[in-house]
């Protein structure tokens, strides 16, 4: 797709699907500007030479989701103190899967939990890691990030609800079709700024000289009819923490 792309000239690419897209896109052109999504580490993957002056025909928003997959994690026991093992959900085809399963397990050794992790790349493969999770009789889940999960949010919604799962997500829209609880950057503002680097791009600037911008706020968001629905209590502190309560 990024070749067919290069191919009709386009004036500018915009990569959003991953790290695994953004480096497609980067691999196809040296000369089309380029605004991506990461949710890793752009440097550490290749994708620039620095955060501040990306430098060649590129910059983007970074994500670092890599960097507060111990706090979900912490989150969701706060939320579900009982638990003693949590599963973790992850695609093993995502290029920081490694980084993110590494915070995790911090996270768990933290809370001092058991962590399960389990794997799933395609569609096909959700029925078996939730089944997977049930086998290892784990208590609570939390859903890794990058661009598939988010794009099966109303799928994997649905079966934490099925197997009675309380859940943490990476973005809000995971709480508002109906999981249990998110944390994470605001979704909405990242695309406006991917579409504010393209439009200056268009506007003659030179994208490699503009710096990979970072979230600023992490948003915590629980849905209370959910919690209802699992028959479970929110502490009261947690809920004075967050920053959205649906219910």
């Amino acid at each position: 797709m990024a070749n067919e792309l290069v191919a009709r000239q386009v004036a500018v690419l915009v990569a959003t699907a991953g790290d695994r897209s953004a480096l497609a896109a980067k691999a196809a052109t040296a000369t089309i500007p380029m605004v991506f999504s990461s949710g890793g580490d752009p440097v550490a993957i290749g994708l620039v030479a620095s955060l501040i002056r990306p430098g060649g025909n590129l910059t983007g928003v970074s994500l670092f989701t890599t960097l507060v997959e111990a706090k979900r994690l912490g989150l969701l026991h706060e939320a579900v103190p009982a638990a003693t093992t949590i599963a973790y959900l992850v695609n093993p085809g995502s290029s920081n899967t490694q980084a993110l399963v590494r915070d995790a397990e911090d996270g768990a050794r933290r809370a001092g939990v058991r962590l399960v992790v389990v794997q799933a790349q395609a569609e096909s493969e959700f029925d078996a890691a939730f089944g997977g999770l049930v086998q290892q009789r784990a208590s609570a889940l939390a859903v890794g990030t990058g661009a598939f999960f988010n794009s099966q949010r109303e799928r994997l919604v649905a079966l934490a609800a099925r197997h009675k799962m309380p859940a943490i997500y990476e973005f809000r829209e995971f709480a508002l079709a109906g999981g249990l609880m998110s944390y994470g950057t605001h979704l909405g503002n990242m695309y406006r700024q991917i579409g504010v680097y393209a439009g200056r791009n268009l506007k003659d600037a030179k994208l490699g000289e503009l710096p990979v911008l970072q979230p600023t706020r992490f948003e915590l968001v629980i849905n209370l009819k959910t919690a209802k629905a699992l028959g479970l209590t929110i502490p009261q502190a947690l809920l004075l923490r967050a920053n959205e309560v649906i219910e």
